[in-house]
């Protein structure tokens, strides 16, 4: 037995094997996926988990099939039997036709089945209700395609585009630059793509404005230059629509006022103008409540700062303050991406920030990048992201940027993107088959035209800050 007295402090010691055991590591848990041999570069063979399978992307629902007229409207002659190639071809004419064929050689094109009826809740929810096409099947009437939103990706070659300059007299810089937005012209109409950032109607302080430009530049040699028939938001972009004489700029006034206006006793023309559509492509905040619906909802226009500004509101239930009708169609084409979703809108009516004001105010999922009607949920979105799922197995996911892909500013993952609404799509009629060389009406069109078709249709490709964040949002999900 040891005294206490003769104990040194240090010389206590566990016993060995007790100081062994308590190192020792708990046994490793056993691999829950299966072990596969992979082989290096160096040809050494190693143990590993198999590789992940890449993940679906997200799809792309197409308008459903129509029924009782064109199908394909701006062609000569309607096709007895569409096949659902063609109908993509024709939905994605600024796309190449290659890639599109590609995306049905991968079988990663689907339809929806007869015997389900389609939730509305979201895209995630038809796991069972979709079943893959072939190129050559057949559309029927009410037949929806989905596909994934890869077949409108593109690459972007340049990073930024030039404005022109704010001169009093536009130089040959700036006439070259518009005459390379124009994308079709002919005796009575032109058509351009219009960048944002660009005004429509000029004033003093403004001289690089759209009207001033097109005078210079779109006249081609006539005495009387084209007329904006339509304008759009400064910070938008995507197709507009000039008259070049001043007949064509009044009948198409009248149709996008409103169609009963433009009617005349032709029928080959009333018919034309039945088809007259003007769709939009935005980026939102959230999604609707429902995927697709009509947004009937009067606005009208208030002064801020003693008169220096206004800003256009829902009108209040009473129509005592002046109230202009507003009627807005919306669907919805995909899921929920980064808290945001792309939509198709087709305003029925032309009033001033009207798709602006339905988005943030009637849906209340305001335009990225739309500052004025929509900063206090940019704020909340860029605090607090909501979490996103995959579009078929709903497991959550985080973005990724795709390799290769160059970060512009003014795109979805910029701290201040710039506004996401393009005029992507119209449908018009084609005015110059009625019209004769000396500006006189033909009612049923002039006899050298009969072969040109009834309808124009136009598509314009999104600017590059938009086609970014498309191809962010279209990247595979990891």
């Amino acid at each position: 037995m040891l005294c206490r007295g003769r104990r040194r402090p240090g010389l206590w010691r566990w016993p060995t094997a007790l100081r062994r055991l308590s190192r020792l590591a708990p046994p490793a848990p056993a691999p829950a996926d299966p072990v596969v041999v992979r082989v290096d570069a160096n040809n050494v063979a190693r143990l590993g988990a198999p590789k992940p399978r890449p993940r679906p992307r997200q799809l792309l629902s197409l308008p459903p099939f129509p029924a009782g007229q064109d199908p394909l409207p701006g062609r000569k002659v309607a096709p007895r039997r569409v096949t659902a190639v063609s109908w993509v071809k024709h939905y994605f004419a600024d796309v190449p036709q290659e890639a599109v064929q590609a995306h049905f050689n991968r079988r990663m094109v689907f339809s929806e089945c007869y015997d389900h009826k389609v939730s509305a809740d979201s895209i995630r929810t038809q796991k069972h209700h979709l079943k893959k096409i072939k190129h050559n099947d057949a559309m029927e009437p009410g037949m929806r395609i989905h596909l994934p939103v890869s077949v409108a990706e593109s690459d972007i070659k340049k990073r930024y585009e030039t404005i022109p300059t704010a001169t009093l007299h536009p130089n040959k810089d700036e006439i070259e630059y518009l005459r390379r937005l124009v994308i079709y012209r002919d005796s009575a109409i032109l058509v351009l793509n219009k960048p944002p950032k660009v005004p429509m109607k000029g004033h003093l302080p403004v001289h690089n404005s759209m009207d001033v430009l097109a005078a210079a530049a779109l006249s081609y040699g006539s005495e009387e230059g084209p007329k904006l028939v339509h304008r759009l938001d400064r910070e938008s972009s995507g197709l507009i629509l000039m008259g070049r004489t001043k007949e064509s700029f009044t009948r198409l006034h009248w149709l996008l006022t409103s169609v009963n206006l433009a009617r005349t006793s032709s029928q080959t023309w009333n018919k034309a103008c039945e088809a007259y559509a003007q769709k939009y492509w935005a980026l939102v905040i959230g999604t609707p409540k429902e995927r697709e619906g009509v947004i009937s909802a009067p606005i009208s226009k208030v002064l801020l700062d003693d008169g220096k500004a206004e800003r256009v509101i829902l009108a209040h239930p009473s129509g005592i303050d002046g109230a202009q009708e507003a009627i807005t169609e919306y669907r919805v084409m995909g899921p929920t991406i980064n808290g945001c979703s792309w939509i198709e809108l087709q305003p029925l009516t032309g009033r001033k920030h009207q798709l602006r004001v339905h988005c943030a105010e009637a849906l209340g999922t305001p335009i990225v990048g739309d500052y004025k009607y929509g900063w206090f949920v940019h704020q909340t979105w860029k605090q607090n992201p909501q979490p996103d799922f995959e579009p078929f197995t709903g497991e959550p996911y985080k973005l990724r940027r795709p390799e290769g892909l160059e970060i512009q500013k003014g795109s979805v993952l910029s701290k201040v993107p710039l506004l996401h609404l393009h005029c992507r799509e119209m449908v018009i009629p084609n005015i110059a088959k009625f019209l004769s060389s000396t500006g006189g009406w033909h009612e049923n069109g002039t006899p050298w035209a009969k072969e040109k078709p009834n309808l124009l249709r136009f598509v314009a490709p999104m600017p590059p800050h938009m086609k970014i964040s498309w191809n962010i949002m279209s990247s595979y999900l990891v």
